[in-house]
Parts: structure tokens; sequence; C-alpha cells
């Protein structure tokens, strides 16, 4: 058996996804985890994770970053330029970093089901292909489903709920089931994958190779996160003000939004979008093989995840400020 990989690169390791990937990889004691930071980042590091400055409008740059790097994983903010992930992903090959876990996390996708104007489904092929442009790298693909914490978090236009105020609008009926992780199960997914051998065998690092990782927290559905809140909360649905709206009509009002430049508009679409009862991929941990067991992830508790988002709205947490 081969041993696990050893060097472990991560671009956003300050962030939520990108830090519980760093943390949960220096927990193995399996990994030397290095970060890419920009020299004026004032982002805080996981403990025991190394820090190399890179400029990221100077390929060089990134290329010295990641030479001997035997795995990077992108994790970009929503602000990121646009041609960025490329720029990351082309230095890669350069560097000769055997595999690359593109910024994709979300829903399994099938390529040949994509539209052109399905311009979101477009941008995740196009990062996927960003890798395999490289000509050298493997992409590896993590499909998790939307972030637990973040998409309870935010605010309406997400999944619906505005803890602070007590509302929440149900698509359709609220009961639509869709597949969810927390970032803390993403973290051990990353883990765990990079814990099996690099190679030789069925279940190895190589086997994963242009393949999505499927994991899951959750089947939840808007009704079940709202029973969540209730028991966090102690509260019930008297004490909140409960809308409805069709789940079609909310991502075409999401549309019409992108359209006139409201940020907002997107969220509601991609959100909306996934629980529409078409997309069969919404709830792919009821019709997909997990690969929870493999990687030794743990059941998680529902409560205790809604605890933690309860705990981030009351601390004020708003990656978005323009939003406020």
């Amino acid at each position: 058996m081969s041993a696990p990989l050893e060097r472990v690169a991560i671009v956003g390791a300050t962030g939520r996804i990108g830090g519980a990937f760093a943390e949960a990889l220096v927990k193995t004691g399996k990994h030397t985890v290095t970060a890419l930071t920009r020299p004026e980042s004032k982002g805080k590091l996981p403990d025991g994770v190394k820090s190399v400055g890179v400029n990221y409008d100077d390929e060089a740059s990134i290329i010295e970053a990641l030479k001997g790097q035997q795995f990077l994983a992108i994790t970009l903010s929503v602000a990121a330029p646009d041609d960025l992930h490329a720029r990351i992903a082309a230095a890669a090959g350069k560097a000769e970093v055997p595999y690359v876990m593109p910024n994709v996390f979300g829903y399994p996708i099938e390529p040949k089901g994509v539209t052109e104007d399905d311009w979101y489904s477009q941008l995740i092929l196009n990062r996927i292909g960003d890798v395999e442009k490289n000509n050298f790298s493997s992409t590896i693909k993590m499909s998790c489903g939307f972030w637990y914490e973040w998409s309870l978090a935010l605010g309406n236009q997400w999944f619906g709920f505005s803890i602070k105020d007590r509302k929440v609008t149900f698509f359709d009926d609220g009961k639509r089931m869709i597949t969810v992780s927390t970032w803390d199960q993403c973290g051990r997914a990353l883990a765990g994958l990079l814990s099996l051998p690099e190679s030789e065998g069925p279940t190895s690092v190589a086997s994963f190779k242009t393949k999505e990782v499927l994991i899951s927290s959750f089947r939840v559905s808007q009704r079940d996160m709202l029973d969540s809140l209730h028991r966090v909360l102690h509260t019930t649905d008297a004490d909140w003000e409960i809308l409805y709206e069709p789940t079609a009509k909310r991502v075409q009002d999401g549309i019409e939004e992108m359209k006139n430049g409201i940020f907002t508009g997107f969220p509601k679409t991609l959100y909306g979008s996934v629980f529409l009862t078409s997309n069969h991929f919404s709830d792919y941990a009821a019709t997909m093989p997990l690969v929870n067991e493999l990687l030794g992830l743990p059941t998680e508790d529902l409560d205790e995840a809604t605890k933690r988002t309860v705990h981030m709205v009351e601390s004020g947490w708003n990656p978005f400020p323009e939003l406020k």
C-alpha cells in the first residue's frame, strides 16, 4: 500500500470551508498543510498550518508557492476575481501538483444536462475545465450540497429564514427534502480522503480521479429546519411569521433581480432551483452512493448544527456587510 499524500496546499484557508479543511487535516497528524495567503491578509489560520505569501496577480509567485505540493484545494470567496480560479489552476499544472480539488462544492452535476442558459452550472463546468486544461493535475470534486450553517444564517434569500425576525418563507409547502452538509463534515471528509493511500486499490485517493466525493450531513426540508429552530430557540409556529411562495416564482423573481443587478437575486435563483421538484440531484443522499462510511464520517446532530447557526446570527456574523 502506498502512503497517504503528505503535502497539501489550500487557497482560502482563512475562510470558513478552507479553514475547516485545514483544521481537520492538521488534526490527522499525517499532513503538512500550507496556506497560500496574500501578504496583506489579516485572516487567522488554524494552528499548525504553514503560511506562504503569494501574489495572485503574478503567475510565477503562485507556481513557486505550489512547487512540491501533492494536493491543492481551491476555496474562493464569492467576491474573488472571475479569472482567479483559472489562473490558480494553470499555475498548479506548471508546478506539477498531481491532484486539485476545484472550487465547485455543491450538488452533483451531469454535464450532458447543462443548458447554455444555466450560467451557474456552466461556471461549475468551467472551473472543472480550468484544472483539466492544465494537462497535468487530476480533478477530485467534493459534492456536499449547500453548507447548512451558511445557508440558514444568511437570510431569506437563501433558505428562506430570517432568524432574528422570526420569519420564514416556505417554498411551495416547505417539505421538499434536500441534502446538506456542515463545514466540519466537509473538513472531516477531505481529511478522511487524504488519509487513504495515494494509490493502489479501489479505495485510494487515485480512485477518485475525475470523480465526485459524495458526502452529506443531513437530509432536511425547510419544515425540518424550522422544527430544529423551535427546539433550539424554544419557540413554536405561533412565534414565527410563516409565509408561502411557489418555488418557480421565487426562481423567476431571482432571475429578474439578477438582470437588474440586484445581488440577492443570485441566491434566490440558486437556492430556489435546488428546491424545485424537477431537480434530480438536490437530494442526492437518497439516490446516490455516499462515501461517509468509507471516510469515517460521523452521524451529526441537526440541532447542534442549528445551535451553531443561531450563535452566528446572534453574534452578528455577516460575510456580506453590504446587505445590512
